[in-house]
């Protein structure tokens, strides 16, 4: 994705932002540059990259590979505000979450079977040409009881990628009807004795006495 920002004055944000640009910031270790870009490109851009895709800001002809790093929010309206972007460094690592999306109905889900989707998110550190924009795994082969853990996916990511989470993690899998749970709790009950709540038998006793000294006294 290509994303065009012009280089600004520190300060003036307000100004610009009447303007419908945005105040922007590009660093890393060695680079420090105030830039403003469209309000509407970048939310358009930023949909479709999130922070884990990169994007090329072209800056007054120069093209610098960046990621977002932050985006500061009117918490009212839910408009940005400012943006930070990190520039990258060539051959340089990333540290990155890769969006997981499921796809397709799992086979234990016709049978009644419930759907747990325990993780969106595979951890990797790859270098930045090679982050891949999701990874999308088809659920219709899973059955009840099957899962599907990280390791299982492993190998569809790209070649420069370097595995953070443990792969025995557990993104998705299809659990038991929830029906049968209840019946056989419902089952485990059957021929209880129930349990009798106000009386204690020190009560129970009193009464009993009471009862007598009555029948005494007649």
């Amino acid at each position: 994705m290509k994303l065009e920002a012009s280089k600004r004055t520190p300060g003036g944000s307000p100004a610009l932002r009447r303007e419908g640009r945005l105040p922007a910031v590009v660093y890393n270790s060695g680079l420090n540059l105030s830039v403003s870009i469209d309000l509407k490109e970048f939310d358009k851009t930023f949909r479709q990259t999130g922070t884990s895709n990169l994007i090329d800001l072209a800056v007054d002809g120069d093209v610098h590979p960046v990621l977002v790093r932050e985006v500061q929010m009117d918490k009212r309206k839910r408009i940005p505000q400012h943006v930070d972007f990190f520039a990258i460094t060539a051959g340089q690592k990333l540290d990155v979450a890769v969006r997981v999306e499921f796809e397709g109905e799992a086979a234990g889900q016709k049978e009644d079977g419930q759907l747990d989707i325990q993780r969106r998110e595979i951890n990797i550190s790859v270098l930045p040409r090679d982050i891949p924009e999701n990874l999308v795994i088809d659920l219709t082969p899973l059955e009840i009881g099957d899962a599907i853990h990280i390791g299982d996916v492993v190998e569809r990511l790209p070649e420069t990628a370097e595995l953070l989470d443990d792969p025995a993690l557990t993104l998705v899998t299809v659990l038991p009807p929830r029906l049968e749970v209840e019946e056989e709790e419902g089952e485990a009950g059957d021929g209880a004795e129930p349990e009798v709540i106000g009386e204690s038998e020190a009560e129970a006793a009193d009464e009993e006495g009471g009862d007598t000294s009555d029948d005494d006294e007649s």
